[in-house]
């Protein structure tokens, strides 16, 4: 499948194949026979119903009615539901092509965003900053029915360092770069009054590449003003330092993974007194290299409908791995994911709330929908089970945007967004990719692509 076409599809049909649903579709409907699984991190329900009525489940699991009248009802043996992927850490309308700018920032371009994530199953995203004002009347919108796509979160801008992190080419009214603490405080007063959902802040110096970081008395103030009107903060880190500092004064989520080294019992413990999550980005650190290993997914129709065709024919040429072998940075980031892998593990094991999200849309190399995928994948490779990672993806997710009450698992009450797949994904985690359809606030959504079972 060429891209323009999934482009267009998205962007062009996805308002009437969203809002139009709504309109012409049940008021209830009956899934049956299904494999269930709710996103708890319970055992899996076998021949289950599932019950959903103006865009909310209202029954799920064993028994129930597998008829009603007026109902419409879809059979569903030998396929598996599952909730829809929810990503806490992405970005939209940075990329167009293989060219990050600001000049893409439109509201076409963060539609056709949105679009594409749901056309992947991840029917909720976290802009996590660089954001422009522009995007709250769009969220507005999609919070009054008016806009379809993936349900949007955002930062507002997020705040960097003048001169320094993040080091994107992007203005004020994309990224706060406040220069004192009270420059600061009145930039989060700014976007509290602008309805941001989180702060976020840059605290890296991007592999020695920019300097100076954040001041302490910067992100403390950040913080400190954000606490204040009831906004939590998440942060881009590397090292273990940093992330710690960031801790001791309140931080909320730690939003990519420590990678310089392992994380240790002072880590944890802080981590566990802010109750914080963490979001480990791994598909970031390994999309920095692994294009021009060439691995076998990237000739699966699920990779090949995420990206440009001019970016991978780049990517598949001789002299892109010629480029990236002989680049000092990619041993670093190879050495980064190892590390984040390892890090990951160790802090699911200890209890920390492990959140989920990828960086996608940041960077032409981290593909929306695709990269969301791809994390399931690592974070079974780190050593979390399937369910582990689908629990991460879909109830820790919605807990990290304070959503935990209204979406994330498939139980009573929840946003009806699940994913219908013709394998199980607790059997190969590769299987999540085999989509039948995804059903968004419960309406149907036909996926980007279609692709046989890994099994």
């Amino acid at each position: 499948m060429k891209m323009p076409s999934v482009r267009v599809s998205l962007f062009a049909i996805g308002l009437w194949l969203v809002a139009g649903s709504f309109l012409c579709a049940a008021p209830k409907t009956i899934f049956t026979g299904a494999r269930l699984i709710d996103g708890t991190g319970k055992p899996p329900v076998e021949n289950a119903t599932l019950v959903v009525e103006n865009g909310r489940i209202v029954a799920a699991g064993n028994g129930g009615p597998a008829t009603d009248a007026g109902a419409q009802v879809i059979d569903c043996t030998g396929k598996t539901l599952m909730p829809g992927l929810i990503s806490d850490h992405s970005h939209i309308a940075l990329v167009k092509g293989g060219n990050v700018s600001p000049d893409n920032y439109t509201p076409e371009n963060i539609e056709a965003a949105l679009h594409q994530y749901e056309a992947y199953g991840v029917t909720t995203v976290m802009a996590l900053g660089m954001n422009k004002d522009l995007l709250y009347p769009l969220r507005d919108a999609q919070r009054a029915g008016k806009l379809g796509g993936a349900d949007l979160f955002t930062a507002d801008r997020g705040f960097g360092v003048p001169q320094a992190a993040p080091p994107v080419p992007m203005g004020p009214d994309q990224i706060a770069r406040p220069a004192t603490p009270d420059e600061a405080r009145q930039m989060v007063r700014e976007m509290t009054a602008r309805k941001a959902d989180i702060i976020k802040v840059w605290v890296d110096d991007f592999f020695g590449a920019v300097e100076p970081k954040m001041p302490p008395e910067v992100f403390g103030a950040i913080i400190d003003e954000a606490h204040q009107h009831h906004l939590r903060v998440a942060a881009h880190i590397f090292h273990l330092e940093d992330a710690k500092q960031l801790l001791r004064v309140g931080l909320d989520v730690v939003a990519h993974g420590v990678r310089d080294l392992p994380v240790d019992p002072e880590f944890i413990d802080l981590m566990k007194r802010n109750h914080a999550a963490y979001i480990s980005t791994l598909a970031l650190d390994e999309s920095q290299f692994v294009y021009a290993d060439h691995p076998a997914w990237m000739d699966s129709t699920a990779f090949r409908a995420a990206v440009d065709p001019k970016l991978l024919a780049t990517w598949l040429s001789p002299q892109y791995a010629q480029r990236l072998q002989a680049n000092p940075l990619t041993p670093k980031n190879q050495a980064a994911l190892a590390m984040g892998l390892r890090n990951v593990k160790t802090l699911h094991d200890a209890g920390i709330l492990i959140g989920f999200g990828t960086d996608s849309g940041a960077t032409p190399t981290r593909l929306p929908g695709w990269a969301e995928h791809r994390e399931l994948q690592l974070l079974v490779q780190a050593g979390l089970t399937p369910s582990e990672a689908i629990v991460c993806a879909t109830r820790n997710a919605a807990e990290v945007l304070g959503e935990g009450q209204n979406r994330g698992t498939l139980e009573p009450g929840r946003r009806a967004d699940f994913l219908i797949l013709t394998a199980n994904p607790l059997d190969d985690i590769r299987n999540t990719t085999k989509l039948a359809a995804i059903y968004h606030g419960g309406t149907r959504i036909e996926p980007a692509f279609a692709e046989k079972s890994a099994n």
